[in-house]
């Protein structure tokens, strides 16, 4: 991959995102990998000397030049971190307007996320045996993915002290570093006690009274990586659900559809899964009408087309 040109206003901005709104750097370079972008096509067309200098039409000319080799979802993206740089400006009163703010993007077709039944759900929970220490761990990671709706970042960053067992919580560092409190259910609460009373075989060599503080431990007395945990999710989910499709952000999707079929409220699930809009938890809303409409092709009679039996 090309190597993109940063000018000091794209530094600016980016410096922005990373103190003030805390983005990830994986986040980071994405922006600047996409305005460096931008910032060599117009040098190299002499469109102009800075970014603050280009209007509609220049930024018509570049999403025209990148189209041809890009997907809708790739595009929707480089016109994002082109907006959010040109908002920036015009929020410091750098530009007056945001020449980026009425360009159509592409639509996306929103591919749907895979969510595994409750019965499958129920049935991966209980795969993991007790066993080993190991084994005891793999049971809290699945349960608090699923019960508690975690992020696979959020879930390797807890420490031992993020949970809560007597209030039955535990308490989370969700996008943007915001501290949210998550419930702990009984199945999620047994399981952690269990580990915990187990962990201490995983220390590996540390110095006596050295205890880590990374609430999951792998062999080495280290904190759990995200790789080992979706490799933990496949394992079981292949045992489980018969596929090794299943990954920890597809336990978070079951975690809230169940949720919702169950009758819970759209903010309570929004607070419990740490969505900054609304509009994020509602999309489950969607996932949740997919399903039934499933559902029903399958079994209801006047779905079968006129066979009289239900699908098989």
């Amino acid at each position: 991959m090309a190597s993109t040109v940063q000018t000091g206003e794209i530094e600016a901005f980016l410096a922005h995102l990373r103190e003030e709104r805390h983005l990830s750097p994986h986040t980071l370079a994405a922006y600047g990998s996409d305005l460096g972008q931008l910032n060599e096509f117009m040098k190299a067309k002499e469109l102009g000397s800075s970014l603050l200098d280009l209007g509609k039409p220049e930024l018509r000319l570049w999403l025209g030049r990148i189209a041809d080799g890009a997907g809708p979802s790739t595009l929707a993206r480089k016109m994002g971190s082109v907006r959010a740089f040109y908002r920036f400006y015009q929020s410091i009163g750098r530009l007056s307007e945001n020449p980026a703010v009425k360009m159509r993007l592409p639509k996306l077709r929103r591919k749907l996320p895979l969510v595994i039944s409750a019965e499958t759900a129920d049935e991966l929970m209980s795969v993991a045996d007790a066993s080993s220490p190991e084994a005891l761990r793999d049971a809290a990671v699945l349960e608090l993915l699923y019960g508690s709706g975690l992020r696979l970042s959020e879930l390797v960053n807890l420490d031992v002290s993020s949970i809560d067992l007597e209030d039955a919580a535990v308490f989370v560092l969700g996008k943007g570093k915001k501290e949210r409190r998550a419930p702990l259910g009984k199945m999620s609460e047994r399981a952690l006690r269990l580990y915990l009373s187990e962990r201490h075989q995983l220390f590996g060599k540390r110095e006596e009274g050295k205890e880590p503080e990374a609430l999951f431990l792998s062999k080495r007395g280290n904190r759990l990586g995200q790789r080992r945990v979706q490799e933990i999710v496949r394992k079981y989910g292949a045992l489980a659900a018969g596929h090794a499709g299943v990954h920890p952000h597809a336990l978070r999707h079951a975690c809230a559809t169940h949720m919702l079929e169950g009758g819970a409220d759209l903010r309570a699930i929004q607070d419990m899964l740490g969505h900054e809009s609304i509009s994020t938890t509602q999309r489950y809303t969607h996932l949740s009408a997919h399903r039934l409409s499933e559902v029903y092709d399958r079994a209801h009679p006047l779905a079968c087309a006129g066979t009289g039996k239900p699908n098989s």
